[in-house]
This record gives structure tokens, sequence and C-alpha cells, in this order.
């Protein structure tokens, strides 16, 4: 479906026009122009072609113009003109093709607070008049940008969102009070930065090539709810997260996304962990994550308008054994806890199975020893289990199987034996024989290696009654069985003793 030809003709008096996520194709049909009133026009993620139209800065009255996300092309010929717009507040340009150095026609539009100019061909650094705009919110992902981050560009107490995550930008000293900071995937090095404010909610720094140990003054970070520090390994050992992992994150009563994955850090996971109280309580809200998305709690002008979200950019972490994104507008069902890939040892703290509200737990690619902790059935709401490539030893644990959600599990390259659990959500799921493999004594249906009978257990329930269920039931099949098979004998003998004699023909 197009937009319509003559829809500048049909609504003159328009001044909100939402067209967004509509898979509308076609070009920006001109007869728009005569949108003298337009103040608000969302174009945004459809499948529209053709040349970005420059008339489209022309209304005087346009606050909010959102045409990224398409097909479109925007005009980089140095000669096209785009007029000052002081009306204009927020701008998105995002993946419209836009080459070479920021435009320098966006000095002009003094008014402007959000800007998105994500998933372009842009490179250079920063220019100067640029760093000097009073942005709100600036998203400049997956570009080409290198050098040093300009200390002016924190130094705008208004500046909210920043993110900046798969370019070249090598030097940052953010003493700032982002609420979301998204610095994943460049060249910066050196130790975590800690002068946060405590409005930062989501942390991103990631995919870099930071070191030494974690930072161990993070609690004054109260409302944390999202940190990324994993994947900081880039070039060897001198250039990875060491040592421990600081009790403080786990005084961070608001996280509920944590990944470390991907580092050098040592000894035990800290008992504390349990800690965590936002992945302990399913929360019914949107995540305050989201808020900062739409800038609904920044800016004044933003509350009396409608709220847009910017879902710019994905969670990429391990998630069901690949990378794998979580769309940003997704991330308020989401809790994740990430240990994988470090050198952790010692056993895995009981109290781990307090943290109901993780849909992912993985602590694969270390060397943790003992048990599987039967605690791990009390969570409810984990979808992916990941305990593969450790020194865990014994079986796994029936309780497992109480697990309504559970899609993977992973215990692959240890030392486990015994039989599968197959009952429960794990009898019904569809399980890779390649999550069981390389371990010293496994067996179940799921790897097709038969069980001695000896080793068949029941399978784990809730609660205490019905606990004793399954007993009964095998108590009952081992009493039905004989007399079953008595009753069989029973009557093939008497079909043989009083039968009745067949009738002679005569």
């Amino acid at each position: 479906m197009e937009i319509p030809t003559e829809i500048g003709n049909y609504l003159p008096n328009i001044s909100t026009l939402a067209l967004s996520n509509n898979r509308l194709t076609g070009g920006i049909p001109s007869s728009m122009r005569r949108l003298s009133k337009l103040e608000l026009l969302f174009l945004d993620n459809n499948l529209l072609t053709g040349e970005i139209p420059s008339w489209l800065f022309n209304f005087r009255g346009l606050k909010d113009l959102y045409v990224g996300g398409n097909r479109l092309i925007w005009n980089n010929s140095i000669n096209v003109e785009i007029a000052p717009n002081p009306s204009l507040r927020r701008l998105s340009l995002k993946s419209c093709g836009l080459v070479g150095e920021i435009p320098k026609w966006i000095s002009n539009q003094t008014g402007l607070r959000f800007l998105d100019l994500s998933k372009n061909n842009l490179r250079g650094e920063l220019p100067e008049w640029f760093v000097e705009m009073h942005f709100e919110g600036l998203i400049l992902s997956d570009k080409e940008f290198t050098g040093s981050l300009s200390p002016r560009l924190f130094s705008k107490f208004s500046l909210v969102v920043l993110a900046l995550s798969r370019n070249n930008f090598s030097d940052f000293n953010p003493n700032t009070g982002l609420a979301y900071i998204d610095f994943s995937f460049n060249d910066f090095s050196g130790e975590v930065p800690t002068a946060f404010l405590v409005r930062t909610r989501f942390l991103a720094l990631g995919g870099n090539m930071l070191s030494g140990g974690l930072p161990f003054n993070l609690t004054n970070l109260s409302n944390l709810e999202h940190l990324e520090l994993q994947d900081n390994n880039l070039t060897g050992e001198n250039n990875s997260f060491q040592g421990s992992i600081p009790q403080s994150i786990f005084n961070l009563r608001s996280l509920r996304i944590l990944d470390v994955s991907n580092n050098n850090l040592t000894e035990e996971i800290p008992q504390e962990s349990h800690s965590l109280v936002g992945m302990i309580k399913t929360s019914n809200f949107p995540s305050s994550i989201i808020e900062i998305n739409y800038l609904a709690y920044a800016t004044k002008w933003f509350k009396q308008e409608a709220k847009v979200l910017l879902d710019y950019r994905d969670l990429v972490l391990n998630w069901k054994k690949s990378k794998q994104g979580i769309s940003t507008n997704k991330l308020n069902i989401y809790t994740l806890l990430d240990l994988s890939n470090n050198q952790l040892s010692g056993q895995i703290p009981t109290l781990l199975g307090a943290l109901k509200a993780l849909k992912l737990l993985n602590i694969s690619g270390n060397k943790l020893p003992g048990k599987i902790s039967t605690s791990f059935g009390d969570l409810e709401n984990i979808e992916s289990l990941d305990l593969s490539h450790n020194n865990l030893s014994g079986s796994i644990p029936p309780t497992l199987t109480k697990l309504q959600h559970f899609t993977i599990l992973d215990v692959s390259n240890n030392e486990l034996v015994g039989p599968i659990p197959d009952a429960g959500q794990m009898g019904t799921m569809v399980l890779d024989p390649n999550y069981f493999a390389n371990n010293s004594g496994l067996c179940g249906i799921q790897i097709r290696v038969p069980c001695p009978k000896e080793q068949l257990t029941p399978p784990a329930k809730i609660e205490e009654d019905d606990h004793k269920e399954p007993w009964l039931l095998w108590e009952s099949v081992w009493i039905e069985y004989p007399i079953g098979l008595l009753l069989a004998i029973g009557i093939m003998l008497g079909n043989r003793y009083f039968t009745l004699p067949a009738p002679s023909n005569r």
C-alpha cells in the first residue's frame, strides 16, 4: 500500500500525520507540501523508496520529522539547501543513505533536541559545531566515526540519551549525568569509568578494550537496570577484566540485565548474587529504560506531545547458543544474567535459585565444579539455562522438570552421569543431543542411550502432596503388573479348559 498521492489535498488542515510501521511502499507524495499546518510527521519504519524531498523542512511549524528506517535516500549533494527551522525539535534520518561527514545544514536547526543519524555511512570526527548543540538525545550508532569524544559533549546536563555503539571512538571521560549510555563496540581502552550519576539506568560498554578489574564503586547507581561489560578481551589478557566479581555489583537492586561474559574474571560467583532484587521479582510495569527511550521524563516539551519509541538498538548477547538480538522495546520483559566464558571457579551458589524472574542464566565456559543445584528448579521464569563447558559432576536434578517455560538446557562438556529427566517441560521441548554431549555417563531418550532400570528416577513435584504422587504411580505399576499378568494367564487357561465344543456338521 502506498501513501495516497492526493493526501495533501484531502487533509489540508491536519497537524499530525502518523504512518509509522505500516509497510508502506512508494515515495513521499509531492501533494504533502500543501500540509502547511503540519507539526508532527511520522513516516519511519516503512518500505518507502525514492529521494527525501528537501521541502519537508519548509513547514514552519514542524516539530517532529521521522523518516528513518525506510529505503529512502538523502540527496548528498553539497548544493542541497535546507532552510533553518527553529521549530524542529526531533529528527530521525536513520538508514537514509547519508555519506561523508555530518551534514552542515544540521547546525542551522537551532532548536533541535533529538537526532538519530544511525545506520548511515557517516565517518570522521564529530565537528566542533556539532558538540556545541544542545541535544537531549543523540543516536549515532553503526557508523565509522573516529577520534576522541570532546568533554564539551558531556558538559551539558540536558543530554540524557547518548548512543554511539559500533563506531571507532577511542577516548572518552564521561563526567556526565547521562541516563542512557551505549558506547559498546568501539576502541575505548583503560579502566571502566565511574563518573556516572544516580540517574544512569542503562550502561553498555561491551566490545571495547577496557582493562583492569570491574569497578567496586558502582553502588551509587541505584537506578541502574542494564549493565553490559562483555567482550573486553579483544587483544589478549592485558585488555580484559580480571580479578573477582565485586560484591557491590550485586547491591544494585534495580539491575535486571547483567552481562560480563567473555572476560578473564576469576574466583567464585559471590554468594550475594541472590540479592539482585530486580532479578527476583517479575515486574508488571514497563521498564524505566523504555521511559528513557521515549525521553518522556527528561523534557517538559515532550510530555505535552505524543510519545515516539526510539527502537534503534538491539541487546546482543549469548542467548540460545548464538548471538541474539533483543529489541529495545522488549527489554521490560527480559531479565538476564550472563557470566559465561570467564575463569570462575568454586561451587555454584545455591541461592541463585532465588532469582525467580530470570529468563536467561548463562554460566558456561568457566571452571565450576560440584553438582547442579536442585534450587535451579525454582527459576520459574527461566527459558535458557547454559551450564556447559565446566567441571560439573553428579546427575541432572529432577527439579528442573518443574520449569514450565524451559526451552534450552545445555550441560555439554561436563562430567555428569545418570538419567536425563524427561517429565514436565523437559519431556515436551525439543532437546538437541549436542546439549548433553561429552559427559561421563548420561543416559536417556534425549540422547538415545538407554538407562539401566535401577537408574530410573521419578520426576520431582512442587507441592508436598504432589511429591508423593509419582511414587504412588510407580507402586501401582508394580502392583498392577503382576495382577494383570495373572488375570491374562487365567483367561487363557479358562479358554482352554472351558471352551464350548464346536458344533458338528451333520
